[in-house]
């Protein structure tokens, strides 16, 4: 799901700026045309290779990277980890065609955002860009649910402990809520959600909601899915 943004993507001077990274120039040209008519959303460059996204993320201000996960030059999946240490703050969305469950899993554990399909209107291009930027995850609710019990359970190192509210949280994010509707949910603000999410992720060492999940899977901190 392509959540609603909130406050974060305000904050940022400018709007949000986005590497559109993807070997197909005619795809890449129309979806940079379509945010770069957004208010909100500016179209920070455009990559055909890895090689030329690293470079981009590293000296454009990028907030947000659609990432096809073929790429001339190497796996786009594989390179999430790569871009994210040359800018950690980054949300990446991976733009798929038909990916299998073994692709969106493998991009959860690298600390992709979400995905978003090729196939996907326009208008739904611009919410995942959002999202992302908020630090929401662009997944639906039911891919979520298929996925989540994937993850093999035992392999991650055990984190500093969690607090009762942050595992109340991530519970929460488990069902596929934005920030705002667990917000709703507890009866908090949506600064505070965001706040246990950023102390959480921190403490499973995760890059994003949706790559904590994946932790918290594997480390039996999560009921049985």
């Amino acid at each position: 799901m392509a959540e609603d943004h909130d406050s974060a993507t305000d904050e940022r001077p400018g709007g949000i700026r986005v590497l559109i990274v993807d070997d197909h120039e005619v795809l890449a040209a129309s979806l940079a045309m379509v945010l770069d008519a957004e208010d909100d959303i500016t179209t920070a460059g455009v990559a055909t290779t890895l090689a030329q996204a690293r470079a981009l993320v590293g000296t454009a201000g990028v907030d947000v990277v659609l990432l096809d996960h073929r790429m001339p030059d190497g796996d786009g999946v594989a390179a999430i980890p790569g871009l994210r240490a040359l800018r950690p703050s980054i949300g990446v969305v991976v733009l798929t065609a038909s990916a299998a469950d073994h692709v969106l899993l493998a991009a959860i554990e690298n600390g992709a955002s979400g995905f978003l399909s090729k196939t996907r209107s326009l208008d739904e291009v611009t919410a995942a860009v959002r999202a992302a930027a908020a630090g929401e995850s662009v997944i639906s609710p039911e891919l979520l649910a298929r996925l989540l019990p994937r993850f093999g359970r035992g392999k991650a190192p055990q984190p500093d402990e969690l607090t009762d509210r942050e595992r109340e949280v991530l519970a929460l994010v488990a069902e596929g809520l934005s920030n705002a509707a667990i917000a709703e949910r507890l009866v908090v603000s949506v600064h505070t959600v965001r706040n246990h999410i950023a102390s959480l992720s921190a403490k499973l060492g995760a890059h994003s909601k949706l790559e904590a999940l994946s932790i918290a899977v594997r480390q039996g901190l999560l009921p049985e899915l």
